[in-house]
C-alpha cells in the first residue's frame, strides 16, 4: 500500500460513525461574506463529509463556488421556492442528502471547532432533534458575545423569551426529523419575519432544544437592518405569530414582549395612538416590560426609533 493510500485509508476510518452534515447557506448579493462563510465551513476540523448547498434567491446562481468533493462538497443551485429566506432554506434542506442539517447565513462565519463539538452534542441526545451555540456579535467594529447558559431549551422558555443567543446560523438538527417531523421553515409568515424563532418554536415542541455553551458563530449585525423600514412587515408578521400561537396567552411575559415590539413598531411609524394602544396592551401583561416604555417615549418624539436602534446594537440586542 503506498503513502497515500495509507493515508486515504485512515481518513476513511476517522469517518466512520461520523454523521453526514448539510450546510445550507441561502445568499443574496454577497459574494465576499459568502466565500469568507463557505471558506469557515470546510476548514472545520469535523472528521464526516461536509457538503455545503448554497441557494441563490433573487440572483442568478454562481456555478464557480461549486465544488466536486464527496468529503467536502459545495452545491450550488437557485431557490426552487417562495422567493425569500424561508424558501431558499427549504431549497437546501430538501436538496441535501445527509443525516444531519446546519443553517449559515451569507454574511456569518463559523469559528473553529463548532460542527464537531455540536455533532457530538446531538449524538449524546437522541431526544433533541435541534443543537445550539452561543453567538459573537459584530456590529460597526465592536464584538459582543452573547452565550446562553441553560444546556437545553423548552417551549415555555421560548415563549417567554426570543432568547436571540439561538441564532439561525447556530442550528444543527436531525434532517429527518425536519422534514418527516415538526417541519420545513414556513413560507407563509408574512415577510418571512420571525421564520428563525417560529421555526425554534415548532422544533421546541417535538423536544427539547439542545444549547452549547461556547462561542461558535460570528454574526454580523448591519448597520442598516433589512427590516429596518418595514415596520408594516414587522406589525403583520407579529400579529400572526401571537394568533398563531396561542400559547402565549398562559405566558405574560411572553406575550408582552411581542405586544412590546408591535407598539414599538408603530411608534416608529409615528403611529401614535396604535402605539400607546399597544403599549398599554404590553403593560397590562407585564408592568416591568421596557419595550412599552420605549415604544412610548418614540411616540412622544422624545427620542426616535433609530437612536434607540443603534445603542441596542451597540450592545449586541435589538428590541
Amino acid at each position: 500500500m503506498t503513502t497515500q493510500e495509507t493515508r486515504s485509508a485512515l481518513d476513511d476510518a476517522a469517518r466512520d460513525g461520523w454523521p453526514t452534515v448539510g450546510v445550507v447557506v441561502p445568499t443574496r448579493d454577497r459574494p465576499e461574506l459568502l466565500r469568507k462563510a463557505l471558506q469557515r465551513i470546510l476548514d472545520q476540523d469535523y472528521p464526516g463529509d461536509v457538503r455545503c448547498v448554497v441557494v441563490f434567491d433573487h440572483s442568478e446562481p454562481d456555478d464557480g463556488l461549486a465544488v466536486d468533493d464527496e468529503h467536502r462538497g459545495v452545491m450550488v443551485m437557485g431557490n426552487e421556492r417562495s422567493p425569500g429566506l424561508a424558501g431558499g432554506r427549504n431549497s437546501g434542506i430538501l436538496a441535501a442528502d445527509t443525516e444531519l442539517v446546519a443553517f449559515c447565513d451569507d454574511d456569518d462565519a463559523w469559528l473553529p471547532g463548532k460542527l464537531r463539538a455540536q455533532v457530538q452534542e446531538l449524538v449524546a441526545h437522541p431526544e433533541a432533534s435541534l443543537v445550539s451555540c452561543g453567538i459573537r456579535v459584530v456590529y460597526d467594529g465592536a464584538t459582543t458575545d452573547r452565550v446562553l447558559a441553560d444546556r437545553q431549551v423548552t417551549l415555555p422558555d421560548l415563549l417567554r423569551s426570543r432568547l436571540t443567543e439561538l441564532h439561525p446560523s447556530t442550528f444543527l438538527m436531525r434532517r429527518a426529523a425536519v422534514v418527516d417531523g415538526f417541519g420545513l421553515v414556513d413560507e407563509h409568515i408574512p415577510g418571512s419575519y420571525g421564520e428563525d424563532y417560529e421555526f425554534l418554536l415548532r422544533a421546541a415542541r417535538h423536544g427539547p432544544v439542545v444549547n452549547l455553551a461556547d462561542v461558535f458563530v460570528e454574526v454580523l449585525w448591519h448597520k442598516k437592518s433589512y427590516f429596518a423600514s418595514r415596520w408594516d412587515t414587522i406589525i403583520t408578521a407579529l400579529r400572526w405569530l401571537l394568533e398563531r400561537y396561542p400559547e402565549f396567552r398562559s405566558v405574560p411575559a411572553g406575550e408582552a414582549r411581542i405586544c412590546g415590539q408591535i407598539a414599538f413598531a408603530y411608534a416608529a411609524q409615528g403611529r401614535r395612538r396604535e402605539a400607546v394602544q399597544w403599549a398599554a396592551r404590553t403593560l397590562r401583561r407585564n408592568p416591568r416590560e421596557a419595550r412599552a416604555v420605549l415604544a412610548l417615549a418614540v411616540a412622544s418624539r422624545a427620542i426616535t426609533a433609530d437612536s434607540v436602534l443603534r445603542r441596542l446594537h451597540e450592545r449586541g440586542r435589538g428590541v
